[in-house]
């Protein structure tokens, strides 16, 4: 019985039964809402209207799948890079622009309709402000980007850019 009385011990302080493992912790990053951008990930040629070559663009999952970061670089020598991400507490997306001719622009929204529209408003030199309006529209393992925007609150809109994604060869 003596050699007996450590094992009993074991099973009170232990029971089989109420061993439980605890839940994995998801990764950061990985509710369905990260996935959205994704069909703007790839390598592309990009082109305007009529078919002339606008420049290219890789877009790639950075930082764990938190970023969709673009890395562009346009025909005619511009190059930009843009930072994309899902704010939970907000549920929206966010896009910081940037580019080696000290571009900056801040857009926020989310996917309508199967397209990723987001918009926001920038500060011109002369204080005056231009709203941006960008659509991206998966269609065909194309991506059409629809870039207006407007200098007189939404009331008319101008084209800005519209280019369409085809994946590089």
């Amino acid at each position: 019985m003596r050699a007996l009385r450590p094992l009993l011990i074991l099973a009170i302080a232990f029971p089989f039964g109420s061993v439980q493992a605890s839940p994995p912790t998801p990764a950061p990053c990985s509710t369905p809402e990260y996935a959205q951008f994704d069909f703007w990930l790839g390598d592309w040629d990009v082109t305007v209207p009529g078919g002339k070559p606008a420049g290219h663009n890789l877009v790639t999952k950075e930082y764990g799948g938190c970023v969709v970061q673009e890395h562009w670089t346009g025909a005619g020598g511009t190059i930009g890079s843009s930072f994309n991400t899902y704010d939970p507490a907000r549920k929206v997306w966010h896009q910081t622009w940037v580019s080696n001719v000290g571009g900056l622009v801040l857009l926020e929204g989310g996917l309508r309709d199967g397209s990723m529209v987001l918009s926001g408003v920038q500060l011109q030199p002369d204080g005056s402000q231009l709203i941006n309006r960008v659509t991206w529209t998966p269609k065909d393992g194309k991506v059409r980007q629809f870039w207006e925007t407007s200098s007189d609150g939404g009331k008319t809109w101008a084209v800005a850019f519209d280019g369409m994604y085809s994946r590089a060869h």
